[in-house]
């Protein structure tokens, strides 16, 4: 059996949330800062939960095309929206993830079970099992 590996290389300078990301490769090249409604200035800069729902829904995709593969069902045009909310309250900031699946001409059923059976092949979906709700949603078909 053949095993893969990679590693990710990421820099965040400044002042955290209010500073700079860039990878090692240089294609995400970022200034962040803190949303509005998290009572920062805003602005055309970006935030950790922005990343992490861009990286989410993509590696949600992946791993719903793959288990659409093995079930031989047909996705065609589908999409996943990642939306991360962080909160505050007395105990600090907590994160929660919705998963909203697009899966054009597929059942309500098998989609379902796309869902669940992706949930349990995607690496991020592993890696918060336990850490933060995740909630997964297929979008009514048009």
């Amino acid at each position: 059996m053949t095993t893969y590996s990679y590693i990710a290389h990421a820099l965040a300078t400044g002042d955290g949330r209010n500073g700079h990301v860039r990878s090692g490769d240089g294609l995400v090249d970022l200034d962040l800062g803190i949303p509005a409604d998290l009572g920062g200035a805003g602005g055309d800069v970006s935030n950790p939960e922005q990343l992490f729902a861009a990286g989410y829904s993509a590696c949600f995709l992946s791993a719903l095309t793959s288990v659409a593969r093995l079930q031989r069902v047909k996705l065609n045009g589908a999409h996943v929206e990642a939306r991360v909310t962080i909160a505050g309250g007395a105990a600090g900031f907590d994160l929660s993830v919705e998963l909203v699946v697009t899966a054009p001409g597929v059942s309500t059923e098998d989609g379902e079970k796309l869902l669940e059976a992706a949930h349990q092949k995607c690496p991020y979906s592993k890696a918060v099992t336990g850490n933060i709700p995740v909630k997964l949603t297929l979008a009514a078909q048009a």
